[in-house]
């Protein structure tokens, strides 16, 4: 196989007229991406948005973003205050890696400038230190049995009341039809894999038909780095896969005729019939929501809860890589780990 060849991104050359600078830091940022930047729209975009967000702690704690306020000190207490932050949920709200990206950004940033102009008290990110970040889930966000329930049960009610419209003056007050295109059993049938198999989204694209062995109740999925990954689904979740099978899917393979397990509708004049990740979690934020389930829940929400629920059932590492596919036990092994709730829940019982 050949070696991947190494992209380079070729410099600007473009001569940086410090001198034109009143020592904004606003200005330098405008001079750092019109010289010396040279990464993807899509990379720029972010590097911006983290070095505003440092510059609007500075504004908050300072009200000035100059470049000699800019300190070691100041670095540190930004970066402590980004751990510290936490959103109503009780979760952080910016995770160990988005603060390593963060600081890596002001880093490059930081040491530009200092060789322009050097900053009074020093070069203010040349000592900070990355986070250790290891291999932790966020089994915080997994969804939880009261939770899965809910949405298997809004997954139910997409038969009778999904895709219709609310407003019952506009139809004499009678049942509204349902929308073209919509796809209920089908809908309900993505949901229930994603919750009774622990699949990650972008393998419920992969999963086509011939995968399910209906005997052994297995779906074989092409995960990511090639490797071929079984999931034991439960009679539950078979069982809706089964009704969308023989309600819906039909109609939509005539028009297809791919391989696909879960197909857009036939009415859709764009594609080749295989779902996105992105409809996946168009699917999966609808029933959710008209479960009343929190918004933080995300299709991998149901992953982490599948990893939780085989842990405390078995207390076995094995039966959750085994499920989940890690190739590495200690992603497995993160499930056996209690979460905030549960520790706050153990304390009041004392």
């Amino acid at each position: 196989m050949p070696a991947k060849a190494v992209q380079i991104a070729t410099p600007k050359n473009i001569p940086v007229p410090v001198g034109e600078i009143h020592d904004d830091l606003r200005q330098w940022i405008d001079l750092y991406f019109a010289t010396q930047v040279t990464t993807s729209p899509r990379s720029q975009k972010e590097q911006k948005r983290d070095l505003q967000l440092f510059l609007r702690y500075l504004q908050q704690e300072f009200t000035n973003t100059f470049r000699s306020t800019w300190s070691p000190r100041i670095s540190r207490d930004f970066l402590t205050a980004l751990q510290n932050t936490f959103s109503e949920d009780g979760l952080r709200k910016w995770s160990d890696r988005t603060i390593n990206r963060l600081t890596a950004h002001l880093k490059t940033f930081a040491k530009w400038i200092h060789q322009h102009r050097p900053f009074p008290l020093g070069q203010p990110m040349e000592k900070i230190k990355m986070l250790s970040v290891g291999n932790q889930l966020e089994i915080e966000r997994a969804l939880t049995k009261q939770e899965r329930n809910r949405i298997l049960d809004a997954a139910d009610q997409l038969l009778l009341v999904g895709g219709r419209s609310r407003d019952r003056c506009r139809h004499g007050g009678s049942t509204p039809p349902q929308r073209k295109g919509f796809r209920p059993y089908r809908n309900r049938a993505i949901v229930y894999t994603l919750i009774e198999t622990g699949m990650r989204r972008t393998a419920i694209t992969r999963l086509n038909l011939v995968d399910i062995d209906f005997d052994r109740r297995i779906l074989s999925v092409v995960e990511k780095g090639g490797s071929v990954q079984p999931y034991p689904i439960s009679r539950q979740g078979l069982a809706a896969i089964i009704d969308y099978i023989e309600q819906e899917r039909g109609e939509d393979l005539e028009k297809w005729q791919n391989h696909a397990l879960f197909l857009s509708p036939a009415s859709n004049p764009h594609g080749d019939g295989r779902l996105t990740p992105k409809v996946i979690n168009t699917v999966w934020n609808q029933v959710r929501d008209f479960a009343g389930v929190d918004k933080d829940k995300t299709p991998h929400s149901a992953r982490h809860g599948m990893g939780v629920f085989i842990m405390e059932k078995t207390g076995n590492v094995a039966a959750v890589q085994r499920q989940l596919g890690h190739k590495n036990a200690s992603f497995s092994l993160q499930y056996s780990r209690i979460t905030n709730d549960e520790l706050k829940r153990i304390l009041d019982e004392r």
